[in-house]
């Protein structure tokens, strides 16, 4: 798929994004984020490594916009973490009877 990112096109295609960011650590996600595989990578670092530029070129809609034509799932802020199956959502104590 072709996509212009900080003024330059690039041809996608979701597999090569997945190859090339297997193996890499994903960074603190603290804003917009993709799914990839079962990691959950900052836009920008994705952005980064799939356009070989710098992150401060691009803006974090310009690689959601992409990822999504793709098929990857994106976030505007980090899912939250499941919750454990031990867990309980009631609130703690007793039933005061």
């Amino acid at each position: 798929m072709r996509c212009v990112i900080a003024r330059f096109p690039f041809d996608l295609v979701k597999s090569e994004v997945e190859s090339k960011m297997a193996g890499i650590r994903p960074e603190e996600v603290t804003g917009a984020c993709v799914v990839i595989g079962r990691k959950v990578y900052p836009v920008k670092q994705v952005g980064e490594i799939i356009t070989r530029q710098d992150r401060r070129d691009f803006t974090a809609g310009e690689v959601t916009r992409a990822l999504v034509r793709l098929g990857f799932t994106c976030h505007e802020t980090p899912p939250q973490a499941p919750l454990s199956s031990g867990s309980t959502t009631e609130p703690s104590g007793g039933t005061g009877a």
